[in-house]
């Protein structure tokens, strides 16, 4: 990566700005910075288009105070002026921290990492860069050390982002910097075991009966299947066999394929969604839309496979995208965010006081299965734990028949909530 320094940085401006006062700085340095990550993450060019982008979808996105609107139309009203004398000036307009990111998901890209991967080392660079200030100092491996110290000593980061963030460096100085030679030296410091939050079947009653109608049925398949929030917005048409009960994780966790199952209760409800997502998909082929995307290498063997029914997602967004890796307009599933965002909406609704996101979702599934009698060897494969000590965690909080051979604790709930109607 190239040392020379051409670019400005908004941040150094900020902080030198006379007519930002020292009670703004933080607002407008939060919310730009806010910005420019989500910026950087959708691969978007700085300026007014991506700005207005990133207000409706992050800032209109849930209710905010009239203080924070008008601070943060001030922050903006400040970045515009500064690109406009940036862009007069000539120079680079891209940060320090977005020049790594894209130079860390080229780099991905040329291994074959997958987009998740590239983009999560992409942020770990761009801490860095933030961390070091200049590209020089990034280069620098003592630096480096420096930096994940900080993280285990000051920050305290988990095992595992530690983990993340050491092999996002070790990338990035092997193959962005080409220094061969990498070793950074830091003992990584183990954290202690968390016992999951687990709500009950109220409680999980009172969410989903809150929840808006088109994020209720994802919400009932992540619980009724125990599926993290990757697998389950990835589910496409031909994931879920009715006849046996089943779904199917493909791409899980580790790569790994498994098998889950699915609740009786929610079949009558999944074949009618599959009915309204027929009329998607088939809206879709008739303007003649491109297929949705494939994983891997079907795109290349199956050219054609993204344009067929069982291909189609399960959980189709309501608007085409941009795919951020090919930048073809396409029809995507139903962004994370917008479930997540949903459902932490339902959660305060319904007063829950747990702290309850959709992983406690896959918590709950698992406790339910271990109450009702099933062994740790059948929840773990159901989970797709690859050491059954993760699964023995389930037993700190522990207190009708699918193919798999399990019953879905959704169906034990469905017929308690039946005997209360």
């Amino acid at each position: 990566m190239s040392t020379s320094s051409h670019a400005l940085s908004w941040r150094d401006d900020l902080k030198k700005a006379r007519n930002v006062s020292d009670a703004q700085r933080p607002g407008f340095e939060m919310v730009l910075s806010w910005f420019e990550n989500w910026r950087v993450g959708r691969r978007l060019q700085p300026g007014r288009e991506a700005a207005r982008a990133f207000w409706a979808h992050q800032v209109k996105s849930k209710p905010r105070a009239p203080w924070q609107i008008e601070q943060w139309k001030e922050a903006f009203g400040w970045y515009f002026d500064w690109l406009k004398f940036a862009q007069a000036a000539g120079t680079e307009l891209r940060t320090l921290e977005e020049r790594v990111f894209q130079a860390m998901d080229r780099a991905g890209g040329r291994q074959g990492l997958a987009l998740r991967t590239r983009e999560t080392y992409g942020r770990w660079g761009m801490r860095y860069a933030r961390w070091a200030v200049t590209a020089r100092d990034m280069m620098n491996q003592e630096k480096a050390r420096d930096f994940l110290t900080h993280l285990v000593t000051v920050e305290k980061q988990s095992f595992s982002s530690q983990k993340q963030a050491l092999n996002a460096l070790v990338f990035f100085f092997r193959e962005v910097c080409g220094q061969e030679a990498v070793d950074l030296e830091v003992k990584l410091r183990k954290t202690a075991k968390r016992i999951p939050v687990v709500v009950n079947f109220q409680e999980i009653l009172a969410i989903l009966s809150r929840l808006e109608p088109r994020y209720r049925l994802i919400a009932e398949v992540q619980y009724g299947g125990g599926l993290r929030l990757k697998e389950l917005m990835r589910l496409r048409i031909k994931d879920v066999d009715v006849e046996r009960r089943q779904i199917t994780i493909r791409q899980g966790k580790g790569d790994l394929d498994r098998v889950t199952v699915l609740p009786e209760a929610l079949v009558t409800k999944l074949q009618e969604h599959k009915e309204r997502v027929r009329e998607v998909y088939d809206a879709d082929r008739s303007e003649n839309a491109p297929g949705v995307a494939l994983p891997g290498a079907l795109a290349r063997k199956f050219s054609k496979a993204g344009t067929r029914w069982e291909w189609f997602w399960l959980f189709p967004a309501p608007e085409a995208s941009i795919d951020p890796e090919t930048g073809i307009v396409r029809r995507h599933h139903v962004h994370p965010g917008t479930y997540t965002n949903a459902l932490q909406r339902a959660v305060r609704e319904a007063g829950i006081e747990k702290r309850m996101t959709s992983h406690g979702f896959r918590h709950a599934f698992a406790t339910h299965l271990l109450e009702s009698g099933k062994d740790l060897r059948t929840i773990q494969e159901l989970l797709g734990h690859a050491d059954v000590r993760t699964t023995e965690m389930y037993t700190h909080v522990a207190k009708g028949v699918g193919g798999t051979g399990v019953k879905s604790p959704f169906d034990v709930m469905a017929g308690q909530a039946a005997m209360i109607a």
